[in-house]
């Protein structure tokens, strides 16, 4: 049976603007993202509709749109370093400001590095997965993630030293 356009966005939509949330950083952006890919799907729902699995041609759809958009020039945006003191441990908030800080460090990798780590540590793909909603191979989700995880060591070696010293 074919889901209507209306029940898939009933269905999918909050996923949708979840993940894209994740890949923009930006909640407005990825409304934004949402809306211009549900509007390119709506057109082509039918045809969307008979492939095996839409929710896969949807989800593509939406990452060629935010690459495509982080690649124009005009929509560049320049971070600038912001120095915080890191909080005491017996701060309940630490755990807070460490994942923001984290996230931070995501924003900052190239968008396919950034959405291999968002589809498999947000939206649980495995690697057969994201291979196909970003069109390559598991091999090449498996070294972008690896790449990805190793720039984010780079980027924020105390955490990485914490680790060590914790485990001795």
């Amino acid at each position: 049976m074919m889901a209507t356009f209306e029940e898939y966005v009933h269905a999918r939509g909050p996923a949708l603007v979840r993940l894209a949330s994740l890949l923009t950083g930006d909640d407005h952006r990825a409304d934004d993202l949402v809306q211009e890919v549900l509007a390119k799907v709506y057109v082509r729902w039918r045809r969307i509709c008979e492939t095996d699995r839409p929710d896969l041609y949807v989800r593509r759809m939406l990452v060629n749109a935010h690459t495509s958009w982080w690649r124009r020039l005009s929509n560049r945006e320049i971070a600038v370093a912001e120095v915080r003191e890191r909080p005491s441990r017996d701060d309940h908030a630490q755990n807070s400001v460490e994942r923001d800080e984290m996230w931070r460090l995501v924003q900052t990798l190239p968008p396919r590095q950034r959405a291999v780590l968002v589809l498999r540590y947000y939206e649980d793909l495995d690697d057969a997965s994201i291979a196909d909603v970003l069109d390559c191979s598991p091999v090449t989700v498996r070294t972008t993630a690896m790449r990805a995880l190793s720039t984010l060591r780079e980027r924020y070696p105390h955490r990485s030293r914490e680790r060590t010293v914790s485990r001795a």
